[in-house]
């Protein structure tokens, strides 16, 4: 009986890193948005939270039949609809002598027994996290514990939504209440153990969002949004041969929209970062000093040097001192990672900043 709960953990936490790995930015901007900051102990708690519904689902469809094309069960019916007929399994199949205390104990080595112990615990944690983590009442634990549960019989009974020709597990009323009955249980634990840690909603009492460093993954992914955005636009204008398109459209969405958004970007909205001067306003000199050095300098003679035509001496000249630049930039940036107190080269020149908006 071990045996048969210890395959689809095993599995669970062999492909728990590539969840792990695709889950990682969905996590970081929810918390930038939520909490204006990544908060280590909710990472860590979203993580659990995603290993165990990774073991929960796959101790649910585990294991699978070997092909698609499946044989149908030798059952008169799918659907088990009467309530606490595990009662019943249990009664039918027990070597416990009631009338003997002694006897008590053979119940934890049978099947029925244990099936009910599993499918109560299965839901345990998800009860928890409801409570605990999203601070939710016992109604709409109730509700979400059920869901789940119902969630894991259409699987099941449903043959993973017609992946497989026939069902290779039943339906089981019981199942549902049991399921939801751990959920609410795993509510209560949560409840109680609340009054002995700390609660989560007061980890963030304590930050000060304005002295709190951007991290550059923070800064990367608003750089990835502001590009999605940007890029069809500067498709669409060198379709139309536009002249100048690339320095044209950073201009206008790197200086003037940040200078009329205090600092933000689509991007940096997204992940709730902004730009920030040495006064209390950001100007607009700052805003160009920024964007001409990263965008029209650093990244632009790369720009220039792919869209014009240029060779011969000049070429190379051109080409030498795009290496140059390259590797003073480089360096400017390996010392900023080394020392993170350090600003970068165009934030340096131009007296900018990231701040939490």
């Amino acid at each position: 009986m071990l045996d048969y709960y210890l395959f689809p953990i095993s599995y669970a936490f062999l492909t728990f890193p590539v969840a792990a790995l695709l889950c990682a930015l969905p996590i970081l901007i929810l918390q930038y948005r939520k909490y204006g900051y990544f908060s280590k102990v909710r990472g860590l708690l979203l993580y659990l939270f995603l290993l165990y519904l990774m073991n929960a689902l796959y101790l649910v469809i585990l294991p699978l039949p070997a092909s698609r094309h499946n044989e149908p069960m030798n059952v008169t019916s799918y659907m088990q609809w009467i309530p606490l007929n595990f009662i019943r399994d249990i009664v039918a199949e027990t070597k416990v002598v009631w009338s003997e205390p002694a006897t008590y104990v053979h119940l934890f080595k049978e099947r029925a027994f244990l099936q009910v112990v599993f499918n109560i615990a299965l839901v345990i944690p998800f009860g928890m996290f409801v409570r605990y983590y999203l601070r939710k009442g016992w109604l709409v634990c109730l509700a979400a514990s059920f869901g789940l549960s119902l969630f894991f019989e259409l699987t099941q009974v449903t043959g993973i939504y017609g992946f497989y020709d026939y069902p290779y597990r039943l339906f089981d009323v019981d199942d549902l209440l049991l399921n939801t009955s751990g959920g609410m249980l795993g509510y209560a634990v949560a409840a109680w153990m609340s009054a002995h840690i700390p609660r989560l909603n007061r980890l963030h009492e304590e930050i000060d969002l304005s002295q709190k460093r951007v991290s550059y993954t923070r800064r990367v992914i608003a750089f990835g949004v502001d590009w999605m955005v940007l890029l069809p636009v500067m498709v669409l204008l060198y379709a139309l041969q536009v002249p100048l398109a690339y320095f044209v459209v950073t201009g206008v969405y790197f200086i003037i929209i940040p200078y009329l958004k205090e600092g933000k970007t689509l991007g940096k909205s997204f992940v709730r970062i902004r730009i920030a001067g040495e006064g209390k306003r950001l100007k607009l000199r700052e805003l160009v000093i920024r964007t001409g050095l990263l965008y029209w300098v650093f990244i632009g003679a790369h720009v220039l040097y792919m869209s014009v035509n240029i060779s011969g001496i000049i070429g190379m000249v051109f080409l030498l001192g795009l290496f140059l630049m390259d590797m003073y930039v480089f360096m400017n940036v390996m010392l900023s990672l080394l020392d993170r107190k350090r600003p970068l080269l165009y934030e340096q020149k131009s007296g900018t900043r990231h701040v939490i908006a």
